[in-house]
């Protein structure tokens, strides 16, 4: 009976969940009629990537809030890129699509590069590596720095092959050794982490043993060096993409950033950070 009450309970805050993704572009979303419109803006998009990209966890519930992506949402309070762009380009509007998928991994991006090639879009963001990081829970088990690049090299060439015209942005990992400072003193953080968030790096989250201090710093050396493939994945495609040169793991979280259900993904404010510091200042090339 409490099993099934449970499965209640998720199945109507999904439902809620879902219901707010479709609520329409209130506020700030419709762009200024006596704004004249900006040249050089794209006209559709899509984002890539893994949970984070997908808005998950970002509303009442652990379930995918698309509303709130940084990328691609809805919501005025996030300002989305999205949003952003269709304030002085009405031609986006309703041309976005959100292919970030939660668990995704670099292995994983090639697909969703053939999607956003199949969508004909002209511009198109890039968040992954976090799932890479977490997927295990010992650093033996994270992706090779090698395979990470050559996986970003892969969907990267195709989205340069298939989508020629098309500028893309691709965004650093967030500071993840960041949230474990912020964090494993906090008793509901402990608590959510114990759950199996991340063990790799938020397992034992208080404990001051050398193996455990030592493993958190391998983490941190590891989202360091895929920053770094990013970058570099990023630079072999010049002519076309952008990095964010860190923004996004530059960002100074805090818990009030993060949702109170697993204290690992962001929430709106979160999202609304990222959307902040990773839009691109200057479109035109």
């Amino acid at each position: 009976m409490v099993r099934r009450w449970h499965a209640a309970v998720l199945a109507v805050l999904a439902a809620f969940a879902l219901a707010c993704e479709g609520t329409g572009q209130a506020g700030g979303s419709d762009p200024d009629p006596d704004r004249p419109p900006q040249t050089g803006l794209p006209s559709s998009m899509a984002a890539l990537g893994d949970s984070i990209t997908a808005g998950y966890g970002s509303c009442i519930a652990l379930v995918v809030c698309g509303r709130n992506s940084w990328a691609t949402g809805l919501n005025p309070d996030v300002r989305s890129h999205y949003l952003r762009i269709l304030r002085d380009n009405s031609a986006i509007r309703g041309r976005r699509h959100n292919l970030a998928t939660p668990g995704a991994r670099a292995a994983g991006l090639r697909a969703q590069a053939d999607a956003a090639v199949r969508a004909r879009v002209a511009y198109v963001t890039v968040l992954i590596g976090a799932n890479d990081v977490c997927r295990a829970g010992s650093v033996a088990g994270m992706t090779d720095p090698a395979d990470f690049r050559a996986q970003l090299d892969a969907a990267l060439d195709r989205l340069a092959s298939g989508l020629p015209r098309a500028r893309i942005v691709v965004v650093s990992i967030p500071d993840l050794y960041r949230l474990w400072e912020v964090g494993h003193t906090d008793d509901g953080a402990v608590r959510a982490w114990g759950r199996g968030i991340c063990p790799v790096l938020l397992a034992r989250p208080r404990s001051t043993a050398a193996a455990d201090e030592r493993r958190r710093r391998d983490v941190d050396r590891r989202v360091t060096a895929y920053n770094r493939a990013l970058a570099g994945a990023c630079r072999a495609h010049r002519d076309q993409c952008r990095y964010d040169e860190g923004a996004a793991h530059r960002v100074r979280f805090t818990l009030a950033m993060v949702n109170r259900l697993d204290y690992f993904h962001p929430n709106a404010a979160g999202q609304a950070r990222l959307a902040e510091e990773t839009f691109p200042r200057r479109f035109a090339r």
